[in-house]
């Protein structure tokens, strides 16, 4: 699919320096990129490779002043970082939403509704009673159980499985072997030191515009009519652990190999770093930043705050006891001298 420079510049909003007709097919680094392409340039230590480009046109900075002749046609916005992430979304959604109707064998079950521009892969399996939205693409052996609404302009890539009463929203993408709806982990200990199964009836509820890595894991809440839900515009990595009852927050992002453990409320606009570890019952302030490999044990009661470690800590306590820990074997080693000093004394 190609685009003419003026038409790339219209959709951002930009203008253009030099030849504006020229027709780009594909984008790529400023430092590889060849003609018919198109680049940026946002960090300054890139600069020296706009001179020597052969990209046709760069996407760069509206106070940009080239230091030599520049060849390449330039596109001036506010931020060319963020206006070449737009170019990606739009080439992705392109590429993600080509595919078009149904490949057999697939299973539809009874009542279902399915809307325009659907997507249907081989081996895929619809429930009864579920409601797919216009443009939703639903790649092959997909499971979707029974009553499950997904919104318009979702994906759902291969190998995804959809328990039964879970709602997705519009505009969400779930990476494959994700899992939506499983049940919660919920055992009963009993007297004769045996574990009995407490059903989980609840369902998941999915906002608009969430993404979900591969092989994430999504319990359904404990009881009838209760929720575990991820709210609008959540980011999770693959390999993350959300469990039953446990609500995340507006445009939240986890990292890689985390848990939420059950009944916990994460707040809005948290960013929670690589396996991190979240107990139980808590409640998490919006705004909240967590390092990678932190436990929390205790609810977060003030927004804005940024914490490492287990137990976790405030970043500048955290790193002030660090320096300290450093020291120890230097301080053991030296109060073991004056011990031995003061006793010869």
């Amino acid at each position: 699919m190609e685009f003419t420079i003026d038409q790339i510049a219209a959709m951002l909003g930009g203008q253009v320096q030099g030849k504006s007709t020229e027709k780009i097919s594909m984008l790529a680094k400023i430092q590889d990129a060849k003609p018919g392409q198109l680049s940026f340039l946002s960090n300054p230590k890139y600069e020296q490779f706009i001179y020597t480009t052969q990209a046709s046109a760069v996407i760069v900075k509206k106070d940009f002043v080239p230091k030599k002749e520049i060849t390449t046609a330039l596109i001036l916005v506010d931020d060319p970082y963020v206006s070449f992430t737009v170019l990606l979304e739009e080439y992705h959604k392109l590429i993600s939403f080509q595919k078009h109707g149904v490949e057999e064998p697939s299973f539809v079950g009874k009542d279902v509704q399915i809307g325009k521009g659907i997507y249907r892969g081989a081996f895929s399996y619809i429930g009864n009673h579920a409601n797919i939205g216009n443009n939703v693409k639903i790649y092959p052996h997909v499971y979707i159980g029974d009553n499950v609404v997904i919104g318009d302009n979702t994906i759902i890539h291969s190998g995804v499985k959809i328990y039964s009463d879970t709602r997705i929203g519009s505009n969400c993408v779930i990476h494959a072997g994700t899992v939506i709806g499983s049940d919660g982990f919920g055992f009963a200990p009993q007297a004769d030191g045996s574990y009995k199964t407490i059903p989980q009836l609840g369902n998941v509820v999915i906002g608009d515009d969430v993404a979900i890595g591969a092989n994430t894991v999504i319990d359904c809440a404990t009881l009838f009519g209760d929720s575990t839900v991820i709210n609008k515009g959540v980011k999770l990595d693959n390999l993350i652990q959300i469990a039953h009852n446990v609500e995340i927050g507006k445009n939240t992002v986890i990292a890689a190999q985390s848990g939420v453990s059950g009944s916990s409320k994460v707040g809005e606009n948290c960013m929670i770093a690589g396996q991190v570890g979240i107990a139980g019952h808590l409640v998490i302030a919006n705004k909240t930043s967590i390092g990678a490999q932190a436990g929390v044990s205790k609810s977060i009661s003030e927004e804005g705050q940024r914490l490492i470690g287990y137990p976790v800590l405030d970043i500048r306590e955290y790193f002030k006891s660090y320096a300290i820990f450093k020291k120890l074997p230097e301080i053991n080693s030296r109060l073991a001298d004056l011990e031995k000093k003061l006793g010869n004394n």
